[in-house]
């Protein structure tokens, strides 16, 4: 395994002293809702809902701090909320700037994957998805002027890939601190639990099918003390004059990757390893992904889902195929 990428497992182990573990949560709520013994409430950051439940006796004030996390860390990693400290690197022009340690810790991670992926993660392509802007909803498709012109500007970041699964991680950290036992973060999908179900039992989590609806699921995976993160061509994508566009995109050409992989779901030891390892699945294809999972120590399972339906699973799972339950 390369050696970033173990210093920077070693770095989460140092945090992560409680099983974390993850859930699939269907149904969303945007007020906060006290049942029983736990309180959970859902807000839009992260251009997504972003749903935060405690398990025992806490204050809702809890919940607060840890939402006012979730944006304070939000506002240093986005690409696009203008003076975070992406926006500052990528418009410093090459000029030396002081950086939040957290912001560092996550560059550094973008790094360690693009160079076990050989370059395929790359976080450089800053200029390139702001030229595609798949979250605006206009279906532009920039011509191969523009993609080389971005190409050979100078280089913008975008941590976009993997902040998501470290916001989530520090979420359940800052949690473990305040002495909770029992929560669930789930940033629109990024999910990560800490303890076990209110029953003793795994964690059963929902894989939806690429393309169907909400409840329309391939089958569960049934966890204890890890976390699960999908990414998928399905996710952001739009057709246009016939062809399918999505927004993971190959470096090398500027353009949506086409390989036969369109979902990766990856059981690690941490969201932002699952994230940077799900993004690499989707990249390389099936025939290279379990050799990319094997670099890396945080890897524990995946289960990929490709163009002909075939359903890929690698390491130690126990996922319940909807499919081999109904023969």
């Amino acid at each position: 395994m390369h050696r970033k990428m173990y210093r920077l497992i070693r770095h989460y182990r140092l945090y992560l002293l409680i099983p974390v573990i993850i859930i699939l949560i269907s149904g969303c709520s945007s007020n906060s809702k006290q049942q029983g013994e736990h309180i959970s409430e859902t807000r839009l950051l992260l251009d997504t809902y972003c749903t935060i439940t405690i398990h025992g006796d806490v204050d809702s004030e809890l919940l607060d701090e840890a939402f006012m996390l979730c944006g304070e860390l939000e506002a240093l990693l986005s690409m696009t909320i203008e003076g975070s400290d992406v926006w500052r690197i990528n418009f410093a022009d090459g000029g030396n700037l002081l950086i939040d340690p957290r912001t560092y810790q996550v560059i550094e991670a973008g790094l360690a994957f693009g160079e076990i992926s050989g370059g395929l993660f790359d976080i450089n392509i800053g200029r390139l998805t702001r030229l595609w802007d798949f979250g605006s909803g206009d279906n532009y498709v920039p011509s191969e002027a523009e993609i080389n012109k971005a190409s050979a500007e100078s280089v913008w970041i975008d941590l976009g890939a993997i902040a998501k699964g470290y916001i989530a991680d520090m979420i359940i950290m800052f949690l473990v601190d305040r002495g909770v036992t029992g929560a669930m973060v789930d940033l629109g999908g990024d999910v990560v639990t800490l303890g076990n179900r209110s029953d003793g039992d795994p964690w059963r989590i929902a894989l939806r099918r690429p393309f169907g609806s909400l409840e329309d699921w391939i089958g569960v995976i049934e966890v204890s003390g890890q976390a699960v993160v999908s990414s998928g061509v399905y996710e952001r994508s739009f057709e246009k004059e016939g062809n399918f566009y999505h927004h993971i995109l190959d470096p090398g050409t500027g353009m949506p990757v086409k390989t036969d992989v369109v979902s990766a779901t990856v059981i690690a030891e941490s969201a932002l390893i699952g994230e940077g390892l799900s993004t690499i699945a989707v990249l390389v294809g099936s025939d290279k992904a379990l050799a990319y999972f094997e670099q890396n120590t945080g890897f524990l399972g995946a289960v990929l889902v490709l163009d002909s339906g075939e359903i890929l699973r690698f390491g130690d799972l126990n996922f319940i195929d909807f499919a081999d339950e109904n023969r």
